[in-house]
């Protein structure tokens, strides 16, 4: 009979052998890092661990990276990773994986958590999950010419805008100073308003810059002088993340998001990175799915991973929390609104 390898508990933000590992390992992204794992940590108080089968005092080979979340409002739970789009298994084969979530699958024998969560970027390790949370993935390859990128857009709703913009002499701006993050945070709530869900806190934001550094840019397109739009961004190894966008919606027909992508993707390609990812997408939320595809962009389908299955109907469920919320959240005012993001964003990570 093959003995199974020891597991070991790896603290991230304490053992010096994290950062080397998730900078060299190929399918490591901004979120195994830990300048993010850093700020989830300080806006959030999440404690971040990995689980590996290599021995202390020598360089890691093998993980799987959670953060451990204490909630009293949706309970404790191992989750990979809060507010990260995706966030791969480094391991070799889905047997490593099983065999490294054996201490994490224990925990839940022992009801000491709720369940686990794990974000795969690819299929290989969530296929036949069945009733899974599911999401499109946008990649785009820059790879090509700038000329063959421009040929790639759609013609009505990308390429006509970006020229709209240009004559409305639309301006950009990037940074990460407090003035920067304050208008990116006040296009943030309404359009947070708009979907009529609570923002995000401020110091989420405020963290992220922080720890990631030149890592972490905003990006505004400005109508004389005033701050139409504004995209969020990360940038690591050879690849650039969007991660959150937001726009006054009295000024769409200016063409602000499509300006800012566009130069985004002229930036990015400039200064040598290979690829923008575009995000996660509800797969039901048709008009962002296309407003993403019409980029010239790979459609990817990411499927998690939970033990045990989602339940069909969770009263508890954090997102459900959110969707029978919404009907309240459309009457509040920004201050309430805020307030309530402050107060829910740690316990639905």
């Amino acid at each position: 009979m093959t003995r199974s390898a020891q597991v070991h508990i790896v603290k991230p933000l304490e053992d010096c052998r994290w950062s080397e590992f998730a900078g060299s390992h190929p399918q490591a992204s901004v979120f195994h890092s830990v300048e993010w794992l850093r700020a989830l940590q300080n806006t959030y108080g999440y404690e971040p661990l990995a689980y590996s089968s290599t021995s202390p005092n020598v360089p890691l080979s093998n993980a799987v990276l959670f953060c451990r979340v204490n909630s009293w409002l949706t309970g404790q739970r191992l989750v990979s990773l809060p507010f990260s789009d995706h966030c791969e298994p480094l391991v070799d084969s889905v047997d490593q994986l099983n065999e490294l979530l054996s201490p994490a699958l224990q925990e839940l024998r022992n009801r000491k958590i709720k369940y686990i969560d794990i974000r795969p970027l690819s299929l290989v390790f969530s296929d036949g999950t069945e009733g899974a949370e599911s999401y499109f993935l946008h990649l785009l390859d820059l790879r090509p010419t700038l000329d063959e990128l421009y040929k790639k857009l759609h013609g009505d709703s990308i390429r006509r805008k970006i020229q709209r913009a240009e004559r409305e002499k639309l301006t950009l701006e990037v940074g990460s100073s407090e003035e920067i993050l304050a208008e990116f945070y006040k296009l943030h709530v309404i359009t947070r308003q708009r979907q009529q869900l609570p923002p995000h806190p401020l110091k989420w934001f405020r963290n992220v810059l922080t720890c990631l550094g030149s890592g972490a840019q905003i990006r505004i397109a400005r109508k004389d002088g005033s701050a139409i739009a504004s995209i969020f961004m990360l940038a690591h190894k050879h690849k650039m993340v969007y991660k959150y966008g937001c726009s006054d919606a009295h000024a769409h027909n200016l063409g602000g998001m499509q300006f800012l992508f566009w130069h985004l993707i002229r930036h990015s390609k400039e200064h040598g990175f290979v690829e923008v990812d575009f995000g996660r997408s509800e797969c039901a939320n048709t008009g962002l799915v296309t407003f993403k595809d019409r980029w010239g962009t790979k459609r990817q389908l990411i499927t998690y991973l939970r033990y045990p299955p989602r339940p069909l109907i969770a009263k508890q469920d954090p997102s459900m929390v959110m969707k029978l919320g919404k009907k309240v959240f459309s009457h509040c005012p920004q201050g309430v609104l805020r307030l309530a993001g402050n107060l829910l964003y740690p316990h639905v990570g």
